[in-house]
């Protein structure tokens, strides 16, 4: 009885054992394989997790991506299955998989050179941010990427305001060249004031230097030589020299005083105040009713007084300001891209500014202020690093007009060096935001002021910050980059900042009406205008990180002693002979700059490659900017080191 029991039951166990090992063989797909690509930089993707999921029995296997993202599978059943990407940091896909007994019993192969294309679901950038929350239900649940999404709002933000704020900028320079243009159609039928040397009063012609070896003595010629009655000329030159300088200078005004011209070498030992301190102290030797002021890299025309003495016939005028001419403006591409923006605020926000009514201001040099002016306004200040602006404002605050003469040109000097470009921005930018710190709640408060006078008036003191602006945008669209990237439900904000563009349409007209390269070929002077024009915004991006920490430091208190840009008397580069006032170094700023243009440079590359292209044209223009001052300093460094 016994042992057929036990062969029946050793006939079952038998049984049970081949018919697993059966479904082991013959029940399963030896190996399943794959390939998955990253859907935008086509880029095998390693280590990502994949599963198949069994239909019928709802069994689960899973693996990860090797390092040319190919996933293996071993001993998946056969039927019906589902391929998944199951990688949390990856947007879930699916794909059906049927493994049929007889045909993929040894393997079933994907097509590796048609591989599967997968996504993040959000940059690498914005990988984090996981929030534990709780629903109605007090069900708990994880709300993914929650903090970078709500980081990607605040970006956005951000970003968003200074485009506005630049807009609004754009916006205001529009308004002038608007008026500037109607402005232009009346001044043909104003009268002119007529000069009288009988009547015309006495000027003080001062002229402040601080070491101007190169060019001291030709200022001092040129004063002398006006045309104005000698009875009613006085020349102060104030020198706060500190080498060869002074010596030059007081044998230069030794000589013209022994023709007979008034002239006095007012020498301080003590900077207090450097250019204000040295315009304020020497008010109490001032003979003239009127002050002219040059800095010493000027060459007025004789005709100067002539041309600017009469419109003083208006008591209430504080101030005739000249337009700036550019003695070497073919020098370098340098030098005719500042003329080319220098132009612009000559023209338009002078021109424009006064024909509307708005306040203008004194450009510290090539004009001349009433005496009475000076000391109703409170005199001379050196709290900033822009005395004239300063000045400029006090006085038109407490009523005085002034006259903006764009047709009387004083020639001057621009920078020709890299170095001494940024420290006469740096000057401008740092003394632009000192001004708007010392003085936006007086004008918002001064009485009698036009509504449209206050917004002018801060968008002037204003100005500098763009330069900030502009930094801030460009860092900022390197991350927005990513938010476009990571959260498609922030993509219509995006799109609804496009038409800022707009801005640079609005500055294109602005620069245009300054334009004075036209010709006669309309068509040819128009894209002549606009290769500047870009050549001009490019080189202005890149002077935006030094020009922003000029700013900061304005709006923070940061003192600084007034860096006077060096001066070199040269009109083309066969004549340069070097200049020791104008130092170089590489600074952290430098090192910056070539940081800058390498991040803005690769991501241009790299979202053109993948055909994202919306923001590389700006990103482009960021690089070159950057790679044009990075490259001029290293330039300048390495030709003044072989020199020495």
């Amino acid at each position: 009885m016994n042992k057929p029991f036990q062969l029946v039951s050793f006939k079952k166990a038998l049984f049970l054992v081949l018919l697993f090992i059966s479904s082991v063989s013959f029940g399963q797909t030896k190996l399943v394989r794959g390939k998955f690509i990253d859907q935008r930089t086509k880029r095998p993707i390693e280590e990502m997790e994949v599963s198949i999921k069994n239909v019928a029995s709802g069994k689960t296997f899973t693996v990860e991506t090797d390092d040319e993202g190919i996933f293996e599978f071993h001993n998946i059943p056969f039927g019906k299955n589902k391929l998944m990407i199951s990688d949390k940091d990856y947007t879930p896909q699916s794909y059906d998989l049927e493994l049929i007994k007889g045909t993929h019993d040894e393997s079933y192969n994907y097509d590796l050179e048609n591989p599967f294309t997968a996504s993040l679901k959000v940059s690498w950038l914005l990988n984090w941010g996981d929030r534990t929350m709780k629903d109605a239900s007090g069900k708990t649940y994880v709300k993914e990427h929650y903090w970078s999404h709500f980081l990607g709002k605040i970006v956005l933000t951000v970003y968003g305001l200074c485009l506005l704020l630049v807009f609004f900028y754009s916006v205001l320079q529009l308004s002038l060249a608007i008026a500037y243009v109607r402005n232009k159609r009346k001044k043909a039928a104003v009268v002119k004031p007529v000069y009288d040397p009988a009547t015309t009063p006495k000027v003080t012609i001062q002229l402040p230097m601080f070491n101007e070896l190169y060019v001291a003595e030709r200022i001092i010629e040129t004063c002398a030589a006006f045309e104005y009655p000698a009875d009613k000329l006085q020349i102060q030159v104030l020198d706060d020299s500190t080498d060869e300088t002074k010596d030059v200078i007081a044998n230069k005004v030794a000589e013209i005083a022994a023709r007979g011209v008034n002239i006095q070498h007012i020498h301080r030992v003590d900077r207090t105040g450097y250019k204000a301190g040295a315009l304020d102290a020497a008010m109490d030797r001032v003979e003239g009713e009127f002050i002219a002021i040059f800095d010493a890299d000027f060459i007025p025309d004789p005709d100067f007084l002539i041309k600017t003495m009469p419109y003083f016939s208006d008591s209430n005028v504080g101030v005739v300001q000249t337009r700036w001419g550019h003695i070497n403006k073919s020098y370098s591409i340098l030098t005719e891209l500042q003329a080319f923006g220098l132009n612009g605020h000559f023209a338009i926000e002078q021109g424009g500014r006064n024909a509307a009514g708005h306040y203008i201001n004194f450009n510290g040099t090539g004009g001349i202020w009433r005496k009475k002016c000076i000391e109703d306004a409170g005199g001379w200040e050196h709290d900033t690093l822009t005395e004239d602006l300063d000045l400029s404002y006090r006085a038109q605050i407490k009523g005085w007009k002034f006259k903006y003469l764009e047709d009387v040109i004083a020639p001057a000097e621009l920078p020709i060096t890299m170095s001494a470009l940024k420290s006469q921005q740096h000057r401008w930018m740092k003394g632009g935001a000192e001004c708007f710190v010392k003085m936006w709640r007086t004008l918002l408060r001064a009485k009698g002021v036009k509504l449209s006078d206050r917004v002018h008036g801060l968008s002037h003191l204003f100005n500098s910050t763009v330069f900030f602006f502009i930094l801030v945008i460009s860092i900022l669209s390197l991350f927005v980059l990513h938010v476009k990237d990571s959260f498609s439900d922030l993509n219509y904000i995006l799109q609804y900042m496009g038409v800022f563009i707009i801005s640079t349409l609005f500055l294109m007209f602005y620069y245009w009406q300054s334009y004075r390269d036209k010709t006669e070929n309309k068509v040819g002077s128009f894209f002549r205008f606009v290769g500047r024009f870009f050549q001009f915004l490019v080189v202005s991006m890149g002077l935006s990180l030094s020009n922003t920490v000029a700013v900061i430091e304005g709006y923070m208190g940061i003192k600084s002693s007034f860096v006077r840009t060096p001066k070199f008397n040269v009109s083309k580069k066969s004549e340069f002979k070097g200049n020791k006032y104008d130092k170089k170094s590489l600074s952290i700023i430098n090192i910056a700059e070539g940081v800058l243009m390498v991040v803005f440079g690769f991501t241009a590359i790299n979202r053109g490659i993948y055909g994202d292209l919306g923001m590389a044209p700006f990103h482009v223009m960021l690089s070159f900017g950057y790679g044009v001052i990075f490259f001029s300093t290293l330039k300048e460094i390495r030709t003044a080191n072989a020199a020495n």
